[in-house]
């Protein structure tokens, strides 16, 4: 369990935060302790006065208010009430077991976890006081929380602090300008600080992974013709939604100059990173069944993600590998002429016509299967012929093994036949 402790100059800040976030439906109060209502039956202002009642008793103190969020391990799936029950030990260890406090649960974000309000004025008009709290009282009511409910220990869950990069969530992001920068910000800022990509085209492949785009605008337009350069949220169906948000305006000023800056100084640091991504290709591709589909999906298992760039009329044109690993970007024929788009179409072909020839092998003699084997690139011919514009290369693929295997079995179905007749005889 991880512990963070803050000490915000505003009671009312603190909770419209939280309050804010439950109307969203990002949040729910779990529980209002030494309070005389329950949670659910108070409304903000009945909340804010049983705090203010008592941080009205002392006028000397500057700071009233405590903020604290407790961290658990996403393999931790705590029930509300153990949540309650945890932040109850915890706020008496550290000497807050008498105070009003609201207890909120997050639920916006990879790991579960809770944040608690109080103030830190006592019924007589005194201060609790707070200096070195999270050193001394919080980080000795943690131990042995993480002892007494058996919770994952804080040294193990630091990586909790320093999350992966979260692709943008969509929902939220297309509800407001706030929440677009501040979901832009992060993953651009993320992706142009720790990958390694040489074109706009590669850095927009690590964007599109987490629902992000950078955008020049139509070449005749203002912002191309200017260098300007904006970033866009992408949906489900790559569609730009949203606030357009400038690039000079993010903190890492991703404008066109510094990403050509990045470009130039990528060309030598990705070059040793290259072998690493084409053995994984070149594994996959034994696992790929021949299909392009079968690819990605296991690229992507292990932390490869691609991008498949086709023409209006479907047809694939061009393939750009994202390490996750790495953290470094590859169009598919800078990793070699085995690596292209064309290139790995041929060698899915030859994968699958070899696990074919085998499955004929085993089934048929050696006559049967050069048969099948032309009878299954004359249909394989046909379906890419007859395949209408907006069919895309992997509905072809899979079109005419299908009608392969249809062959296959009828094929088999007669000789089998033929076989029972000659035993007649």
């Amino acid at each position: 369990m991880v512990a963070k402790i803050t000490i915000p100059k505003s009671i009312e800040a603190v909770l419209n935060y939280n309050e804010k976030k439950v109307q969203k439906g990002a949040a729910e109060c779990l529980c209002a302790a030494n309070y005389l209502g329950e949670a659910m039956n108070m409304k903000f202002h009945q909340k804010l006065n049983g705090f203010e009642m008592m941080n009205n008793l002392n006028g000397r103190a500057t700071t009233k208010t405590i903020h604290i969020s407790l961290n658990f391990d996403p393999s931790e799936k705590l029930s509300n009430d153990k949540l309650i029950e945890v932040a109850n030990v915890y706020m008496e260890k550290i000497g807050f077991g008498q105070q009003p406090f609201l207890v909120y649960k997050h639920e916006d974000a990879g790991h579960p976890h809770i944040h608690i309000v109080s103030t830190t004025i006592k019924e007589d008009g005194s201060r609790i006081n707070t200096h070195n709290i999270g050193r001394n009282q919080s980080e000795k009511a943690r131990k042995e929380i993480e002892q007494q409910y058996g919770l994952i220990k804080a040294e193990r869950q630091q990586q909790l602090m320093k999350p992966g990069i979260k692709p943008v969530d969509i929902e939220k992001a297309i509800y407001g300008k706030s929440e677009t920068k501040r979901s832009i910000f992060n993953v651009v800022g993320a992706v142009f600080s720790e990958y390694k990509f040489t074109s706009l085209p590669e850095f927009n492949a690590a964007l599109k992974q987490f629902n992000v785009v950078a955008d020049r605008g139509k070449e005749e337009g203002r912002i191309y013709k200017n260098r300007g350069l904006v970033f866009r949220i992408l949906d489900s169906d790559g569609n730009k939604v949203g606030v357009p948000i400038k690039a000079s305006s993010i903190g890492c000023k991703p404008i066109l100059d510094n990403l050509e800056k990045k470009f130039a100084a990528n060309e030598v640091t990705k070059e040793p990173l290259k072998q690493r991504t084409k053995n994984t290709i070149d594994e996959c591709l034994q696992l790929s069944s021949g299909s392009m589909k079968n690819l990605v999906t296991a690229l992507q298992q292990k932390h490869i993600y691609t991008v498949l760039r086709q023409n209006a009329e479907g047809r694939l044109y061009g393939i750009t590998f994202v390490d996750n690993q790495n953290k470094v970007v590859f169009n598919g024929s800078d990793l070699g002429k085995g690596y292209s788009a064309a290139a790995l179409q041929s060698r899915l072909s030859s994968v699958s016509e070899n696990i074919l020839t085998k499955d004929e092998t085993n089934s048929s003699d050696s006559s049967g299967s050069l048969q099948n084997e032309m009878m299954l690139q004359k249909h394989q011919e046909k379906a890419i012929a007859t395949t209408s514009k907006n069919e895309g290369l992997l509905d072809i693929l899979l079109s005419a093994k299908e009608q392969y295997d249809n062959i296959s079995t009828n094929l088999l179905k007669k000789k089998r036949k033929k076989k029972k007749k000659n035993r007649d005889f």
